[in-house]
């Protein structure tokens, strides 16, 4: 089949690589013309691992283009995917749409014949019905269906997501389109992926419900973390007990400075807004969010208090050195990382940062000009009053601990990812405290 993906960004690249991989001729579309010359030369605007050998491979093979002629791009597609930026708009929270009704319009404008129409960007309820008004008043008498076609892919672990998905989730009744989604998706029916063919509503809905749902469990340990260390409890063997639960399942339940990156803050953002539109609140959410919101500057304070400002003694001066800086590891997205408001408030308290991270430094430095980026951990470390585990990078989870604590001025460790027992640390020489335990 002829697939066109618009938009060459974390979600439109991966989808167009793997459905390429899957024997597809695909055309990944984007305005930007320096990301479109890179993508040509092989180089990735976005760190995901296997993506730039995956890339590579299907440009090689002539079954994936990159172009930002998006009119001949769209002519002669079965399948047109919108894969475009859904931020949240500033001032009121709800999605912004522009960029997805922009690229219906230009699409409008240059379909030469049948074609679906796919929405893979995270929209509202709704949104799809608005694609539709717009494609039938602009395209003509061609035959067009509108698809709700929503991803569900782990940053860090997208490609082993698109190929082997929990399910497929297609938002349209029109027959004709769902045959050519399953001509899309054939290829994973060996891996006897289910396909859930729902209304387009309902298909929109579904992202946003299971974003907000996987906030909500993170939401819930770390509340629970926080009782466990007033009760003397530990949070890993609470995650556990109720994880072994198959009603419950234990991914998601692990303690820490609180959610980010490019989903969960906008879309469960996006969920309340849409909710008060249709005055429906979902009060649970609404929770979620700002507990998430207050407790990425309650590690800032959690930090503080280990180096000893707890009780209101001055902390500034000292200097700490945090060890990751994305949201999460396997990716360069600094998006609502929990170490953007640590760090802050680390600075508000007139403490010097040194940072490190494998993938994110070079777009935290656009965002945190004032703090010093190291070369790996120890070098970080140097002369620092403590050391705070931020992202569970895997260079972290083995690191020298007395080689550590050695080049420190003071070995403190605050160990927001639970990485190490804290038996180990102590070992080390550390005064270490972590996450509920």
């Amino acid at each position: 089949m002829r697939i066109t993906m618009i938009g060459s960004g974390y979600v439109g690249l991966v989808s167009g690589a793997c459905f390429s991989d899957f024997g597809h001729d695909v055309i990944c579309v984007d305005k930007d013309e320096t990301k479109i010359a890179a993508l040509e030369a092989g180089k990735m605007p976005i760190f995901e691992p296997g993506l730039d050998t995956l890339v590579a491979s299907n440009v090689a093979a002539g079954r994936l283009r990159f172009t930002t002629d998006l009119k001949a791009a769209v002519a002669g597609a079965d399948a047109v995917f919108i894969a475009v930026g859904t931020p949240s708009r500033r001032g009121d929270g709800h999605a912004d749409l522009s960029y997805v009704f922009a690229a219906t319009r230009e699409i409008a404008e240059a379909i030469d014949g049948p074609v679906v129409v796919v929405t893979k960007s995270t929209v509202p309820v709704g949104t799809g019905d608005k694609v539709e008004e717009i494609l039938t008043e602009l395209a003509g008498d061609f035959p067009i269906a509108v698809v709700s076609n929503p991803e569900f892919l782990r940053e860090g672990a997208a490609i082993g997501d698109f190929k082997r998905p929990d399910r497929i989730v297609i938002g349209t009744e029109d027959p004709r389109a769902q045959q050519v989604m399953r001509d899309v998706y054939r290829p994973l029916y060996l891996n006897e992926s289910p396909i859930l063919f729902t209304g387009r509503r309902t298909s929109e809905l579904i992202k946003y419900a299971a974003n907000a749902f996987l906030a909500t469990k993170i939401t819930f340990i770390n509340e629970i973390a926080d009782l466990c260390e007033a009760v003397g409890a530990n949070v890993k063997d609470v995650s556990r007990g109720i994880g072994l639960d198959n009603r419950i399942g234990s991914k998601f339940l692990h303690a820490g400075p609180g959610y980010g990156g490019s989903c969960f803050p906008k879309d469960t953002l996006a969920l309340l807004k849409t909710a008060e539109d249709y005055e429906t609140p979902v009060r649970i959410v609404e929770a979620v969010v700002q507990v998430n919101d207050t407790r990425k500057r309650a590690m800032g304070r959690k930090v503080i208090a280990a180096l000893g400002g707890g009780d209101g003694t001055s902390v500034r001066g000292k200097t700490v050195a945090v060890l990751g800086l994305t949201f999460k590891p396997n990716t360069d997205d600094m998006r609502d990382a929990p170490s953007l408001a640590i760090i802050q408030s680390l600075l508000d308290a007139g403490i010097t940062v040194r940072a490190h991270d494998p993938e994110g430094m070079e777009i935290a430095k656009t965002m945190m000009p004032d703090i010093t980026y190291c070369g790996d951990a120890y070098a970080a470390a140097q002369g620092a009053d403590a050391v705070v585990i931020v992202t569970e990078w895997n260079i972290y989870r083995a690191l020298d601990l007395k080689r550590l604590a050695a080049t420190m001025a003071a070995p403190v460790m605050v160990d927001l990812r639970n990485v190490y027992p804290p038996s180990d640390a102590e070992r080390a020489g550390f005064a270490y405290s972590s996450i509920g335990r």
